[in-house]
Parts: C-alpha cells; structure tokens; sequence
C-alpha cells in the first residue's frame, strides 16, 4: 500500500503544498522563502528516509512566522495523510542526537493525540540567519513543533540535553539543527512498518 499524501494549505497569508512519501529515499525539493528553514526541511527527509516536497509562498514582507507556522502545520497533515490507519508501524520513536557540542534527545509516539513538550535553553541568540531571505528567530522552532505535533495527531517530546560548553554561549544553529535532526530520526522509527505486528494497529483500543 502507499504511504504517500499531498496536502494544500491555502490562507490569506500563505499558499502551502506538500508531497510526502514515507517510504522513499531522503530526497527533498524545499522552497519556502527562508533559507534556513530549507535547511532544516531538508534533515526531516534526509534522516526520515522520506521523499519530501515543500512549496510555500507567504507573505515574507511581514516576517517569516506565517510561512513557518502554515508550512509545519501542512506537513503535519501529510503525514497523518500517509499514515492513514497507522496498521503494522512501530508507532514509537526515539533517537538521541550529538551535533558537536549539543545533544538532544526526541520521543514521538503516533498516538492520534496531540500533545508536544519541549525544553530548549532560553539563553539561544534572537536569530538564525539563512543563506539569504528572512531570518529565521529561534523562538520559532516550539512554534514548529507544536503546529507540526497537533497536525499529525502525535505525542512528542523534544528536550536539548546539552546547548553547549560550560560557560559558552549556546550556538544556535547547532541547537535548532539538532532538534530536527533527532525528531526526524525518531519519526523514522515511529513511522515503520513492523515486521512483528502481522499489519495490526498497534493499540490494545484496535484504532490510533
């Protein structure tokens, strides 16, 4: 069966389309107007082994939050889409992540019920900036996940074990980076199929 979806989101403020294939290769074709969150796009395909496709045009002369927000809640939506009954996945995801100095740790369960923590240090420098284009302001990546766990109906914790050397300023990038590395990592658990489960949902409730 195919685990793939396409989802349009349209609003006054943004037009959204995703394509998702949980079952492909780590290949991505991102464009959202902000250059870093590409960037970071483009780890959930890359470490989740799916063939992802994001083209969002949002009204940037504003600032970025619309674009972020309405892209995280539309890829949300495609992979509740892809996974449709959740039959035969392992539904539990983990993965701890080092990115230099930084280490965080991710936990998903494909639950059907939203719900999202995550603890970061409040000490990460205002922005992030691309390669070119809007900034990309760090207070956005709870924002992320919270739009990203209520659209795909899962339980998720993200917590930045380490931010950095005793004394040093947190890097930023490597923080943020670091998250979308370890909850990609744990969704492509999550989001397997389980050669032990004989294709059943995994629930004793017999629906996710």
């Amino acid at each position: 069966m195919s685990r793939t979806a396409r989802i349009e989101r349209i609003t006054n403020e943004t037009k959204v389309v995703v394509e998702l294939d949980l079952d492909g290769t780590g290949k991505a074709e991102i464009g959202t107007g902000v250059g870093f969150f590409d960037h970071m796009l483009n780890q959930i395909a890359r470490h989740g082994g799916y063939d992802l496709t994001v083209r969002t045009i949002g009204d940037l002369e504003i600032d970025a939050h619309h674009t972020i927000e309405d892209t995280a809640l539309a890829l949300g939506a495609a992979f509740d889409s892809a996974l449709g009954d959740k039959a035969g996945i392992r539904r539990y995801g983990s993965a701890t992540v080092p990115m230099d100095e930084v280490l965080v740790r991710a936990a998903i369960d494909l639950s059907g019920r939203p719900y999202v923590v995550h603890d970061e240090p409040a000490t990460l420098a205002p922005y992030i900036f691309g390669n070119a284009g809007p900034v990309y302001p760090t207070s956005l990546t709870r924002h992320v996940w919270e739009s990203f766990g209520q659209a795909a109906r899962l339980t998720m914790h993200v917590t930045v074990l380490r931010e950095g050397r005793p004394g040093a300023q947190p890097d930023a990038h490597h923080v943020v980076e670091a998250q979308f590395k370890a909850v990609s990592r744990a969704l492509r658990e999550a989001t397997s199929i389980d050669p032990r489960n004989s294709g059943a949902v995994p629930s004793t409730k017999g629906v996710l």
